[in-house]
């Protein structure tokens, strides 16, 4: 896990960051496949959470995921362009995963999309 470009971060990369940040890679790794077909990249620990890059079919650019002390539930942001495009609370841990594929990777008509990805990428 790194930093962007090598940039301080804008807060302490104390203990607890670090340990909310391995935590949600620790639920990520329970679904390997679905986290690396949204194109997961460039993990960065960031305050009460983690922001990763992503290119998924749905939404290209950065997600953040925080977790909420107050509500014991996450936040999930889409980022484009600096910008918060889309952001959903209330999300259970078990959800985490699903929520994300949802937003960043499957489409209605996933199968064939992905058919037609290989198809122009080999």
């Amino acid at each position: 896990m790194s930093n962007q470009g090598g940039e301080q971060p804008p807060f302490p990369l104390n203990h607890t960051t670090m340990e909310l940040a391995q935590y949600i890679l620790s639920i990520f790794k329970t679904a390997p496949m679905v986290v690396f077909s949204w194109g997961f990249n460039t993990p960065i620990a960031i305050n009460n959470g983690l922001r990763f890059k992503v290119q998924g079919f749905k939404h290209k650019g950065w997600v953040e995921v925080v977790y909420d002390e107050g509500s014991d539930l996450f936040i999930v942001r889409l980022i484009k362009k600096g910008s918060v495009i889309k952001e959903v609370e209330g999300v259970y841990l078990d959800m985490l995963i699903s929520l994300i594929d949802g937003l960043v990777e499957r489409t209605e008509n996933y199968k064939e999309d992905v058919e037609q990805w290989l198809c122009e990428a080999f």
